[in-house]
């Protein structure tokens, strides 16, 4: 495993951003190391990035065949790429994939359209990795603002520019019982002994 995980906060603003940047890229590393390996990967099998970005699962797992899949074109993503919006289908047969791989995506997907975006991840892949900040935890980890998440949208857009994230996004936080609805038992990743994320982790199935 290659430990040297991208900088979430690389096209953050301000001082906070420079130095958490580093900070939550180390945690992430950690985290892969500590969870992923719970997912039984086989030899040579297929692994969907769901919600991938620029680089995602490739930083850390740089040999693995990887397909990234985002809402938007990545031109400069290393390797097979499709863009697509899972709460609208995505282009994959039914177990295409041994593993679904998705870390900080599903708080960006409206709440709505979260039943249709878990079932085709769990349709397409035999298993999945799914990782989203903890609603519990106090500092909210895009705008690096304490407790915005926990205040009404109309109340945290005008706190939002105080923040590292910069531009405004409606992001709603999932509590355990919502993703464990979505995705089955979810663990927690703690810090200082608070829930900072809750990874759900589905073995692969073996295939039929």
């Amino acid at each position: 495993m290659d430990a040297r995980a991208p900088d979430p906060y690389l096209t953050a603003h301000g001082p906070l951003a420079r130095v958490a940047g580093p900070l939550a890229a180390r945690a992430r590393a950690r985290r892969h190391a500590r969870f992923f390996s719970l997912a039984r990967l086989p030899a040579g099998a297929r692994v969907l990035d769901l919600g991938c970005g620029t680089l995602g699962l490739r930083a850390l797992e740089p040999t693995l065949d990887i397909t990234g899949v985002d809402v938007v074109a990545r031109p400069d993503y290393p390797g097979p790429f499709v863009c697509a919006d899972a709460s609208e289908g995505l282009p994959f047969a039914a177990d295409q994939f041994a593993l679904v791989y998705c870390s900080s995506v599903i708080e960006h997907v409206a709440p709505a359209r979260r039943g249709r975006f878990a079932s085709e991840l769990r349709r397409v892949g035999r298993g999945w990795f799914v990782q989203t900040p903890a609603y519990s935890f106090p500092l909210e980890p895009h705008s690096l603002l304490p407790a915005a998440h926990w205040l009404a949208p109309r109340l945290r857009r005008p706190y939002w520019r105080l923040g590292a994230a910069g531009a405004w996004e409606e992001i709603h936080l999932l509590r355990r019982p919502e993703l464990e609805r979505l995705f089955g038992p979810a663990v927690p990743e703690r810090v200082g002994g608070l829930v900072k994320s809750w990874v759900c982790v589905r073995p692969v199935r073996p295939r039929p």
